[in-house]
């Protein structure tokens, strides 16, 4: 059988998926086509139902709940993990202007229905004038000043500091001290048209497929390479170190938690439509 899969060519994608695209690992029949995209043209794939397997953020997951479920395995969640708002000026004066009623700051973020957007909306509500832009742009539109802040996701982490650029706000942080959770980033779906054992067949082979990348990482560094952008090799594990861990492995209770926390509180601000589907991978009727 063959499935069309979608993920970004982050380190941290590669590194998950590299072991069941290559049949390092059983694939139990599986075959996939994939596709590489950045997170939100991931996003507006899933929109369109485009993809059987899809990574996208939970904030897009919440539009799409009714079309795709919820795998176990493969989730990016976790502490000291989440997007950051940045900028070239004065961090402290900038964090101020954030905050007023109508603050006219122009931010530069990596998709409308990125995880990162939804928690800038929670932290700065009144902050609306925002420019879409491919997140690896974001910082050289804060250098060259053509936004004032930049809200930057993935290995920018990493990077922003040797440019010159000032960190404004941890959005993972404040998310974790609000809540006392992981904060969940981005997840991988499958089309909830596959029939139920396929999506159980694919829950499986993926967790595989993280196991064996946790248990041999160094055996897809030749593909996560290839994709990375002229990271360096240092960079492209911290990034991986950062973003796969227990709940890439299986989100477990904590990890539901979070996600049932995130979906909840995004409903009571206004920010996501109610989800009427169970968004979990059900059991295997017997």
């Amino acid at each position: 059988m063959k499935l069309t899969l979608g993920f970004s060519p982050c380190p941290n994608d590669t590194f998950i998926f590299d072991a069941l695209i290559h049949n390092k690992i059983d694939t139990e029949g599986l075959e996939f086509e994939v596709f590489y995209d950045d997170v939100e043209t991931l996003n507006q794939k899933a929109f369109r139902g485009e993809l059987d397997i899809t990574k996208l953020s939970y904030h897009a997951f919440a539009y799409v709940a009714n079309q795709y479920v919820l795998l176990d395995a493969g989730s990016a969640l976790g502490f000291g993990v989440g997007p950051m708002l940045i900028c070239k000026g004065n961090p402290e004066e900038l964090h101020s202007k954030l905050k007023t009623h109508n603050s006219q700051l122009k931010i530069g973020i990596p998709g409308k229905y990125t995880t990162a957007n939804f928690l800038l909306g929670l932290a700065f509500p009144n902050a609306t004038n925002k420019v879409e832009l491919v997140f690896s742009d974001i910082e050289n539109a804060v250098l060259e000043d053509r936004v004032d802040v930049g809200l930057i996701i993935h290995e920018n982490r990493f990077t922003y500091q040797d440019k010159g650029l000032n960190k404004i706000i941890d959005l993972g942080d404040y998310w974790e001290k609000e809540t006392g959770c992981a904060i969940p980033l981005g997840g991988i779906v499958a089309n909830r048209n596959l029939p139920l054992d396929v999506q159980h067949k694919i829950n499986r082979v993926l967790r595989k497929s993280v196991e064996f990348a946790f248990a041999n990482p160094k055996s897809g560094l030749d593909f996560i390479r290839q994709h990375a952008q002229e990271m360096s090799e240092e960079v492209m594990y911290k990034h991986i170190e950062l973003y796969v861990n227990k709940y890439s492995v299986d989100l477990g209770e904590e990890g539901r938690k979070a996600i049932n926390l995130l979906f909840s509180t995004a409903l009571e601000k206004g920010i996501i439509p109610k989800v009427e589907q169970e968004i979990f991978l059900g059991p295997l009727t017997p």
